[in-house]
């Protein structure tokens, strides 16, 4: 799965800024700290694979390709509502651009109509296209179903989800629990490097998401990108899982492969490799030390 999730990546990646910026993207994404749990028993790689699909389907107009992703995105996990949000966000975009252009073709066609006395404004009607209107509906019944399928085994109906949830202590809170978990590492000097750490990455998925903005990406990955960003860092879950949550959130990783890109390649493979010794280290420290998340 890791294959292909990062061929998923890099089709997104070269659709959107070129061939060399898909390869920087799908480097930068293998040598992430986190990325040791690509080879255990998680389904990030799974998951980030049906993601990036998806997107690309809705990048190239491939609406019930798109739809079908979704849907399995849904049932692999419950993070799947981001690729959701991106399909019906790029539904709207799209049928909202489809509509603006006939109108303005409308206005066209009649300023330049024969006769001389302007006639009443048409009002100019874009018919929502099936294939698209089948990929918005598709779209949510991965996640719809496991819900149900949850509540049926709990005999709890639509809310034994939500149950489950809690028992795992899983829940969405805006932040408040993991604010309070990075405010307690200050409590003491050798953990308050760790909570300066972790401002800081905050900091740093903040910023690029911002430059992402700032650059144009599609709004399907600006969708994608901010519903996973806002599950991982505004649940309140266990926080060392959060960087492995993070994970799937590759469209973050765009503007720093568009720099590599332009870098010169002596010095994008010194980056790279220098990249991935940390994160082999840091993956090593991390499996005998705490553990995976």
């Amino acid at each position: 799965m890791p294959a292909a999730a990062a061929a998923g990546i890099y089709a997104v990646a070269e659709h959107v800024y070129g061939r060399r910026v898909g390869v920087c993207a799908v480097l930068l994404w293998a040598v992430l700290p986190v990325a040791v749990v690509q080879s255990m028993a998680y389904s990030e790689s799974l998951f980030t694979a049906l993601a990036a699909w998806a997107l690309y389907a809705l990048l190239t107009g491939r609406w019930v390709s798109a739809g079908l992703l979704a849907a399995l995105a849904g049932l692999t996990r419950p993070v799947g509502g981001a690729v959701v949000a991106a399909v019906w966000a790029a539904a709207v975009v799209s049928f909202v651009r489809e509509r603006s252009a006939a109108r303005a073709d409308g206005v066209r066609r009649t300023a330049h109509a024969p006769s001389p006395v302007a006639g009443p404004s048409t009002r100019v009607l874009v018919p929502f296209t099936l294939r698209r209107l089948l990929g918005v509906l598709i779209a949510p019944l991965g996640a719809a179903g496991y819900v149900l399928w949850v509540g049926h085994r709990t005999g709890e109906g639509p809310f034994g989800y939500l149950d489950v949830q809690a028992g795992w202590r899983n829940g969405f809170d805006g932040g408040y629990a993991f604010a309070c978990f990075v405010a307690d590492k200050f409590t003491s000097f050798p953990s308050a490097l760790a909570g300066v750490g972790l401002i800081a990455g905050v900091a740093l998925l903040l910023r690029l998401y911002v430059s992402g903005v700032r650059r144009g990406q599609p709004v399907e990955l600006l969708v994608y990108t901010g519903v996973v960003l806002a599950l991982a860092l505004c649940a309140s879950s266990y926080f060392g899982s959060k960087p492995r949550l993070l994970l799937p959130a590759f469209p973050v990783l765009l503007p720093l492969a568009e720099a590599l890109a332009r870098s010169r390649t002596s010095r994008s493979v010194l980056v790279t490799a220098a990249l991935a010794i940390v994160s082999a280290v840091y993956g090593a420290f991390w499996l005998n030390g705490s553990g995976p998340p």
